[in-house]
Parts: structure tokens; C-alpha cells; sequence
């Protein structure tokens, strides 16, 4: 008797034990979870531990609200009909307070999102050339997530960001506008080797003008030293020897340099074997020679004779 009676206890027992543990339910951080009553929605269960109805109510399902990204590729046609390949990062997220649309209108989110995108991008990247889909790839993005953010709101869906991680051409324009840039650049890059070896040139010509302008003077400034030179020669030379011509002494003087100048010759070294007349009678040749050459430069060149020195000028009638 004790026995069929402990039996039932024990059954009971443990459907209470049943219905106790099944009334109780746990909801994870970041998530909610949909109670139905024999099917049909009654609530949102909020995170923690929560209580449900046995028999009555059941948890219909759980919905996270965290952050989702989906990846996605989109392909299409510019304007100036290049092809190109576009991923698209959507990051999305359910409404904490539209769990219910979120769980119930949509039957694939990812899919449904995926659409969305395609129909943005084929409202925007068809009307521009592929230079403006580069140029405007935040714009793009931004686009798709005002358009998206409006269409998804309603279904309890926020878009956090859009993000347009790269814009992919097919490979032969690629390889085409990376050849255009490179002759752009070489183009560049010749016009400044132009310009340096320009500079380079016009400083050479300036350097060499300045050098013969200062060449110039220098053999100007020299042959002034030696006319004065010998200038005073002659004048010094009249005051010791009384009654001796200007010509004298310069011959005298001129024979004197060309002895000099023999003796340079020959203490030089590797110098090569010279021929000349040398006697007395040659001599005076080279020397009437140079005379006479001085006379005639200087009466053809009158400027040149008037900015020589007034003693100068003096001396020569005396010959």
C-alpha cells in the first residue's frame, strides 16, 4: 500500500519539478528573445532571467542586437562603359524596440539587404565615368546608407555604416591607366631633366661670357702694364743715355725680351726643338717687325690710342 502510493508522490514529484524548471528562461547580454502564446507573439523578453507560462507559452525565438557585417560584391557598368567589381560592407544592427518587425518581416535580412544595395548602386555608378566612381567612393557609400537606413527602418533594421572598401576595374583597363599614368609621370620627369639641362646650358653660356669678358680684360689690363712698362723703360733709359730716339731704346728693349724669351724656352721643360733666324741682322728684322705692327694697330684702332696714357703718346713722335 505504502508503495502504490510513494509511486504517484514521485511522478508528481517530478512534473512539478518539470513545470517549475520550464517556467523559468534565461536571455543572453545583447540579445532579446520573442514569447508567443500557442503561437502567436505576446512579448519581448528583455536580457536575464525571465518567466514564461508552462504548457502555455513558449520562446518563439531570439533575436541578437549586436552588430552585423555583411559582405557583398557588387559588378557593374559606368558611364564610359568600363566594368567594375565594388565590395560593399553593410554594418547593421536590430532595433532594440522593433525586435518584433525585425524577427517577423523579414525572412532573410542578408539577402533582402544584399538587393537593397544593388538597387543603390545601380541608381549611382552607371551615371559616372569610372574616374568619378574613384573620385566619389565616399559619396557612394554615404548614398547607399541614407537609402538603405530609410528602406531598412522600416523593417527594424538600423544601418550603422556603409563602407566601400575598394573599386576594382577590370585587369586590361587597369593595366591601361597604369600605363597612361607612367607616361604621364616620364613626361613630366622629361620636361624637368629639360628644364635643368636648360638651366645648365644658359649658366655654362653665362660662365663662359663672363669668363671671356674678364679674359678680355685681363690680356687688356696686361698689354696697359707693359705699354707703361715700357714707357718707363724708355723715359729711364733717355735719362741715363742723353741723345738716344725712342726707337733706339725700344729696339734695345725688345732684343733684351727676345733674349729672355729664348732663355724661358730653354729652361722649360720637355720643350721641343724650335727653329730661328739669329743673327744680328734677323734681330733687327723681328724687332722692326714688331715696331712696325704696333704703329699700324695703333693708328688703325684710334679709340684704343686715345684711352692710352698722355706720356705714351708723347713717345712715340719722338721715333
Amino acid at each position: 500500500m505504502d508503495a502504490l502510493y510513494l509511486i504517484p508522490m514521485v511522478f508528481l514529484g517530478f512534473i512539478v519539478l518539470f513545470v517549475i524548471f520550464g517556467s523559468f528562461f534565461t536571455v543572453n547580454t545583447a540579445e532579446v528573445a520573442i514569447i508567443t502564446r500557442f503561437g502567436k507573439f505576446l512579448r519581448v523578453a528583455e536580457p536575464g532571467l525571465n518567466w514564461k507560462k508552462p504548457f502555455l507559452e513558449a520562446v518563439e525565438g531570439r533575436v541578437s542586437l549586436r552588430v552585423n557585417q555583411i559582405t557583398l560584391t557588387m559588378e557593374t557598368k559606368t558611364k564610359d562603359n568600363v566594368f567594375v567589381t565594388i565590395p560593399i560592407s553593410v554594418q547593421n544592427r536590430v532595433r532594440p524596440e522593433k525586435a518584433f518587425d525585425a524577427y517577423y518581416k523579414l525572412s532573410n535580412p542578408t539577402n533582402q539587404i544584399q538587393s537593397y544595395v544593388e538597387q543603390v548602386i545601380l541608381g549611382h555608378v552607371p551615371g559616372m565615368t569610372l574616374d568619378e566612381v574613384f573620385a566619389s567612393q565616399s559619396s557612394i557609400a554615404l548614398a547607399v546608407k541614407q537609402e538603405l537606413d530609410a528602406d531598412m527602418a522600416g523593417f527594424g533594421y538600423e544601418i550603422v555604416n556603409v563602407l566601400v572598401t575598394d573599386i576594382v576595374p577590370d585587369a586590361k583597363v587597369k593595366s591601361a591607366m597604369n600605363d597612361i599614368n607612367a607616361a604621364q609621370r616620364e613626361q613630366v620627369a622629361a620636361n624637368a631633366r629639360g628644364e635643368a639641362e636648360k638651366i645648365l646650358v644658359v649658366k655654362k653660356a653665362e660662365a663662359e661670357a663672363e669668363s671671356k669678358a674678364l679674359q678680355g680684360q685681363g690680356i687688356a689690363n696686361e698689354r696697359r702694364a707693359i705699354i707703361e712698362g715700357l714707357q718707363n723703360s724708355i723715359e729711364e733709359f733717355q735719362k741715363v743715355v742723353e741723345g738716344a730716339s725712342a726707337a733706339e731704346v725700344m729696339q734695345l728693349v725688345l732684343v733684351t725680351q727676345y733674349f729672355d724669351t729664348l732663355k724661358s724656352i730653354g729652361e722649360s721643360d720637355g720643350t721641343n726643338t724650335l727653329f730661328l733666324p739669329h743673327s744680328p741682322s734677323a734681330i733687327k728684322d723681328i724687332s722692326e717687325q714688331i715696331l712696325q705692327s704696333m704703329v699700324i694697330a695703333n693708328r688703325s684702332n684710334p679709340p684704343a690710342r686715345a684711352e692710352a696714357p698722355a706720356a705714351h703718346q708723347q713717345t712715340f713722335p719722338q721715333a
